[in-house]
């Protein structure tokens, strides 16, 4: 139990900071429920992409997400966190329970981290090769998450995973019901979610990275143009099984290697078409030398210094995602 009340305000922060979290087309698959001692975090199966992901895969990494932003939010606020995954287990939509206690400081990377959340942005275009010596920083970053483990592709296999990349795109040429979704997701009259057509890229910039969802190409003037491919290193998170508590760490990991990312100054994409087809996840394996399942791939690299910072993009009012329960604190 907390050792003392929560304020009402600071939960309601927490949760609109938090939901700047990465989620599939940003669909946003959350809810949260605040009662008198907790916070709950609950999926949102309206909010889940079907036609790219059936089974909810990633729907549960895009809450493993959000509730490692919801932390590291509470923890720059002082308020150190205490989470229960999975506590219910005739309900797998719960996805935690989370109690607090005032922290005994907040150090000045608590609020690195919680700055990198409201400056963390997808960068689809062409990046620049990270830095070697950050880079290695980032993915040897201490975690908490030990059932997650990351890797990278190799330079040698960059070209047999762009590969794989066009494939998955393939495989899916004539399924209707995805291509719908993706164009829904898209669209321009999605005001609270999905992906802003400044946030999509053109097909000549689509080009020039080899490992990427295709997305609807947008006709905007050519950016970046003076970097001629992709060197972004690729990341890859593995978990041994695919049960729902390690998705669900996957998605947490993701936020700390991100977060971690944006801290130093780098650029990052997700990327997951790839490991939703049985044989993307396959090539994605025998590419790395972790054995385990790969759940989801980050390209981390440069972009220019001189680049203007994207606008974000949409989240849904916090009065949508968040329920304060009668009794809980004011």
């Amino acid at each position: 139990m907390p050792e003392q009340q929560l304020p009402t305000a600071t939960i309601v922060d927490a949760v609109t900071i938090a939901c700047r979290a990465p989620s599939l087309h940003n669909s946003q698959p959350w809810r949260w429920v605040a009662t008198e001692s907790t916070i709950e975090l609950y999926a949102d199966p309206d909010r889940t992409i079907r036609a790219a992901d059936s089974t909810g895969r990633e729907a549960l990494i895009s809450c493993g997400a959000v509730l490692d932003h919801f932390r590291v939010a509470m923890a720059a606020a002082g308020w150190a966190t205490s989470v229960r995954r999975l506590p219910e287990p005739s309900d797998p939509r719960h996805i935690a329970s989370i109690e607090f206690s005032p922290a005994p400081e907040v150090s000045a990377e608590h609020r690195r981290r919680a700055d990198a959340i409201l400056l963390r942005r997808t960068d689809r275009l062409p990046l620049n090769a990270p830095d070697d010596e950050e880079f290695d920083d980032i993915l040897g970053s201490p975690s908490e998450h030990v059932t997650v483990q990351i890797d990278t592709v190799a330079e040698d296999q960059r070209d047999l995973l762009a590969e794989t990349s066009h494939l998955a795109e393939a495989l899916r040429l004539y399924d209707t019901e995805y291509h719908s979704e993706l164009r829904w997701w898209t669209s321009d009259f999605v005001a609270d979610g999905g992906i802003p057509r400044s946030a999509l890229v053109s097909a000549a910039e689509s080009d020039r990275v080899g490992v990427g969802r295709m997305f609807p190409v947008t006709s905007q003037p050519e950016r970046r143009d003076h970097v001629a491919v992709d060197r972004a290193g690729i990341v890859v998170l593995c978990t041994a099984d695919d049960t729902a508590e390690s998705v669900l760490r996957c998605g947490e990991a993701l936020s700390a290697l991100l977060l971690d990312a944006t801290a130093t100054g780098m650029a990052t994409c997700t990327v997951t078409h790839i490991t939703e087809i049985p044989e993307g996840r396959d090539v994605v394996a025998a590419a790395i030398s972790t054995a385990g399942i790969p759940q989801v791939l980050v390209r981390v690299g440069r972009a220019p210094a001189l680049d203007a910072a994207p606008p974000p993009t949409p989240r849904r009012p916090v009065s949508e995602v968040l329920e304060i329960r009668r009794g809980a604190p004011c």
